[in-house]
């Protein structure tokens, strides 16, 4: 799909955010591990969550959509899947499921989609060879199989939270207590403590030993209980953004105290000079003269793509440090955001995980803008063509379907002008 964005007036006006993709594969696994019903609100569907969805009912849950959320009928211990797990392209999905698979001696094998079985899995694989068990990866399938044990376990830190998170779903249900020991440095903590909370709320707990430790008590069972799925941190810093740069936007349904990292955006905008005022149920951010400064994506990587976008905009030099993991997720996206951005005339360069942008005269793209099949990518060259007030075409553009699908409808509620075409 291609998508037009053209020139148009001041982007204006108030969006909802979606619920928060992050917290949501957290509810559903919760939901899919406990005994009883729970219905999840605020729930919304894409490419992402439904591979979750599909997957909870894949080990046992009973799954039904209700207009707005979920009710969902847990299984206690997950079943070993009869057919191999789609996990379409959600690294989230995988990587939480992977230690419930093993849970049993059974052999479970997942598939994917897109650079997903590219994606690293070296945490789990080593784990898994230390504990004997079987862990093999073939083209876009991966077969597992336990029994998972429990005891001391120990992991890189740097590389996803999502490990350290799969994990913390698995253990609680072992008989024996576990530690989980991270190497330093521990990034993405926001992350594991959204795990935790998730957790917390469906009855089973893990606490701190230390600030690399955790301690993770067997014999536990998930609770079955409703809950609503918070605003989108990740997915409001585009708009934010798109105000901060061009006009007057005001986000709503975002919790203040969330414990999401890319929250960060707020700090992040007002160190970069952004007007931002608290308004009803949300937060308004109005056009500004924005500057460049350094930003640590270590806690908040999802923002990368958007503040590169930003970047160019800004008077001065913005410097991103610690990105080396956005060369692993859909896209290489340092990769692809340097190819999009200079076809926009924009100054970007990268040496590993440190990315620098500079202020930058941009123009027309000569040729059609590339999504790298990534949600984020073609997101925020939509939020730079509008801010810059360039027409521009993406190409791909079918690609926010995995995290956002209402993504362009919701452009166009603030005044954009882009129109979608299947060709």
């Amino acid at each position: 799909m291609r998508a037009a964005i053209r020139p148009g007036s001041a982007p204006a006006g108030i969006l909802t955010a979606p619920p928060s993709k992050s917290m949501a594969h957290r509810a559903v696994l919760c939901a899919a591990l406990a005994e009883g019903t729970s219905r999840l609100t605020h729930l919304a569907h894409s490419q992402d969550i439904d591979a979750t969805l599909g997957a909870a009912a894949a080990f046992g849950a009973a799954v039904r959509m209700e207009d707005g959320g979920a009710a969902i009928t847990g299984v206690g211990i997950p079943r070993p899947a009869s057919g191999p797990v789609d996990c379409c392209e959600s690294g989230s999905t995988l990587r939480f499921l992977i230690p419930l698979a093993a849970l049993s001696g059974a052999p479970v094998t997942f598939t994917g989609r897109g650079r997903l079985m590219q994606r690293p899995q070296s945490v789990y694989q080593e784990l898994f060879a230390r504990q004997g068990l079987r862990f093999e990866q073939a083209g876009d399938s991966l077969t597992v199989a336990g029994p998972l044990g429990s005891g001391e376990l120990e992991l890189a830190g740097d590389v996803s939270s999502q490990f350290v998170s799969g994990l913390l779903f698995a253990l609680p249900l072992l008989e024996g207590d576990s530690t989980l020991r991270l190497r330093p440095p521990v990034e993405s903590r926001s992350y594991i403590q959204m795990t935790r909370a998730a957790q917390a709320a469906f009855g089973v707990e893990s606490r701190w030993l230390d600030e690399h430790t955790l301690l993770v008590p067997g014999g536990q069972r998930y609770t079955a209980r409703d809950a609503a799925i918070e605003g989108d941190w990740s997915q409001a810093a585009f708009p934010a953004v798109l105000g901060a740069l061009a006009g007057d936007v005001t986000v709503t349904g975002l919790d203040p105290d969330t414990l999401q990292g890319d929250a960060v955006i707020l700090q992040i905008l007002r160190r970069c000079g952004a007007e931002i005022h608290p308004a009803a149920d949300g937060v308004r951010f109005v056009k500004s003269p924005l500057h460049g400064v350094e930003i640590d994506l270590a806690d908040c990587p999802d923002l990368g793509p958007v503040l590169m976008a930003m970047g160019l905009l800004c008077r001065g030099k913005t410097v991103i440090r610690n990105a080396g993991r956005l060369r692993l997720k859909e896209s290489d996206r340092i990769a692809a955001m340097e190819q999009e951005l200079r076809k926009l005339g924009g100054n970007i360069e990268s040496e590993g995980g440190t990315i620098t942008i500079r202020e930058s005269v941009l123009h027309p793209p000569a040729e059609p803008l590339c999504g790298h099949n990534d949600h984020r990518v073609v997101m925020s060259l939509t939020v730079l063509a509008a801010a810059a007030g360039l027409p521009a075409v993406i190409e791909g553009a079918e690609a926010v379907r995995k995290s956002w699908p209402d993504f362009f409808a919701g452009m166009r509620q603030l005044g954009l002008e882009v129109e979608e075409d299947a060709g």
